[in-house]
């Protein structure tokens, strides 16, 4: 059943990763990032990595998207049309498709000779359960963690006091 699984998610996440390439409306593009992040956090669910599956969709599929939706997009671009096309020279159109299928092949050729085939992916022994992580972090990392989550919090207020003042400068 893992096998199955795991070739629908990368199935899945290959097809949402070539529509956010070739989508022209940016609102789409990003709706297809969110559907490889979650395919991504599925596959890590298939290698027993809870943890990083769930930091996987809160962190980049939450945050990231909301970030690029509502703060680095405009909103002219938002409401907009799709984007004006532009033309292919004829030099992409005729050796662009040979050369990618020489690239993959090459890739793959690569990749195995890298991976031999009796190193298999051995299903749910990822060492990154949500308990081994937590205890890691609590014993032996806990002045980092706090660190970082103070670094976090006065990055956090210096950007409420800069929303402030942008804000009040537009009045």
């Amino acid at each position: 059943m893992y096998p199955v699984l795991f070739y629908l998610f990368a199935a899945a996440a290959t097809g949402f990763g070539l529509n956010l390439v070739l989508q022209r409306h940016p609102l789409y593009s990003a709706l297809s990032l969110i559907g490889v992040m979650a395919s991504l956090a599925s596959l890590y669910l298939l290698l027993g990595a809870e943890f990083i599956a769930a930091v996987q969709m809160i962190l980049f599929a939450g945050a990231i998207m909301t970030l690029f939706l509502f703060v680095i997009l405009p909103l002219p671009l938002l409401h907009g049309g799709e984007e004006a096309g532009w033309r292919r020279s004829r030099m992409v159109k005729h050796l662009g498709a040979p050369l990618l299928i020489v690239l993959l092949s090459l890739l793959a050729t690569v990749i195995d000779r890298q991976f031999p085939p009796d190193s298999m992916v051995r299903f749910g022994t990822f060492p990154g359960r949500t308990a081994d992580i937590g205890r890691q972090i609590f014993l032996y990392y806990i002045l980092p963690f706090e660190a970082v989550s103070i670094l976090i919090l006065v990055a956090a207020l210096g950007a409420v006091v800069l929303a402030g003042k942008s804000a009040s400068k537009s009045d």
